[in-house]
């Protein structure tokens, strides 16, 4: 029979303790929570003005590791969008801007600086550092975000810690704990970690079906 109970869960975290299921199964939900739960990252950015003295490439990396407030059930990955554009389209990216200008003293830009055209898809932090500029340096941009998935790159990672630790080996009692970047609550990562795994099970039993 399988048991879980919840020790410990909040928006950012949660602690689980798994009997009856094998450590196999659990560590593959683990593997998948880092690797195939999607979450929004800027993907895509346009440099209109960088005056700072931060390079066009360097700025797009920075931008594109700042964790994004994700919504999976307004989203689909561009892969699976019927938009089939390489330009995306309002379900599968997401505008966001960037117009800052330091005058007569420095200035720092953080990513509250940043403006979304989707409220809810904004930065999981206002106070996450981008650039300091020098006095008459600005920066002006356009950067798109999209789904995408750990396997891909780091920056769509949801989790900052996703650790499976055997309690009982004999009873296969594990405690699963995951840690949300922010990105998605911790709960949802599990569930969602869950369903892949079930669906990638499903979809390899009827293909082993088909092996007569």
């Amino acid at each position: 029979m399988i048991e879980i109970q919840v020790l410990e869960q909040d928006e950012k975290k949660i602690k689980v303790m798994i009997k009856g299921v094998h450590r196999s199964y659990l560590n593959a939900i683990r593997r998948f929570a880092i690797s195939e739960v999607p979450t929004m990252a800027i993907d895509e950015v346009i440099i209109i003005e960088n005056s700072s003295i931060m390079y066009d490439e360097l700025l797009a990396h920075r931008l594109g590791l700042i964790p994004l407030r994700t919504d999976l059930t307004r989203y689909v990955l561009p892969e699976e969008c019927e938009c089939k554009s390489a330009l995306g389209c309002p379900r599968c990216r997401v505008l966001i801007v960037l117009d800052a200008e330091a005058t007569d003293k420095t200035k720092f830009v953080y990513s509250g600086d940043l403006k979304s055209e989707d409220k809810f898809v904004r930065p999981v932090s206002d106070s996450i550092p981008i650039v300091k500029l020098a006095p008459r340096q600005a920066i002006k941009l356009e950067a798109y975000a999209r789904l995408g998935k750990g396997k891909e790159h780091a920056k769509w990672q949801p989790t900052t810690a996703s650790v499976l630790k055997p309690i009982s080996e004999e009873e296969d009692t594990h405690m699963l704990y995951i840690e949300s970047s922010g990105s998605l609550p911790a709960s949802e990562i599990l569930i969602k970690a869950v369903e892949i795994l079930h669906k990638k099970l499903s979809d390899f039993s009827e293909k082993v079906k088909g092996v007569r």
